[in-house]
């Protein structure tokens, strides 16, 4: 075994026992949510038994969480750089998750369009809450002003776009699968 697979090893380890831990769980608890036996349980927490990948599975469903989330190694760079659009007045910082959805953070500058001709419409839904200062959110014929702690969620097929009003704000945004194939960057014009 190589020190890197010795040191997921032990970090797969310490997961299980802090999942455990943290729903309140006992060895027998959970060794009987696994259909594990609670001795095997506590040799599998103490490195004293194998790791077999079916276990694995089992202990995922039984954490609720997955076996990609169970076994994912620590990210060498935490920092999330955004990448600028200065043309649309966008900043946007991507945020890793559930890969049939996108979360975004997003600094908008500029308005919406005034022309409603600029305004996009794809499959999906969006949701979105500004983090700070005041967004239009303009959907269909409608412009909706949403101050700080605001939310909005709506189908993106109503032609939409988003901007900012009295100066920089700051949106969450979270696009469904179909949603995010919209917002993907692309070389032509785009406003939301």
């Amino acid at each position: 075994m190589t020190e890197d697979a010795g040191d997921l090893d032990g970090l797969v380890r310490k997961r299980i026992r802090a999942l455990r831990v943290a729903q309140g769980w006992s060895l027998d608890e959970l060794a009987a949510r696994a259909g594990l036996s609670q001795s095997s349980l506590s040799r599998i927490e103490n490195g004293q038994r194998r790791l077999a990948l079916d276990q694995l599975v089992t202990l995922a469903k039984a954490l609720d969480t997955t076996l990609d989330q169970l076994v994912e190694t620590a990210a060498e760079d935490v920092v999330i750089s955004p990448t600028v659009d200065a043309r649309h007045g966008t900043m946007r910082w991507p945020v890793k998750g559930d890969p049939g959805i996108s979360v975004v953070r997003q600094r908008v500058t500029g308005p919406p369009p005034d022309n409603p001709a600029r305004m996009r419409a794809h499959p999906g839904r969006e949701w979105l809450v500004v983090l700070s200062g005041t967004a239009v959110l303009m959907l269909g014929h409608r412009r909706i002003r949403l101050t700080t702690h605001q939310a909005a969620e709506f189908p993106t097929m109503m032609p939409h776009a988003l901007g900012a009003e009295g100066g920089p704000c700051e949106v969450l945004g979270i696009f469904d699968r179909d949603a995010r194939r919209g917002h993907l960057p692309d070389p032509g014009p785009r406003d939301c």
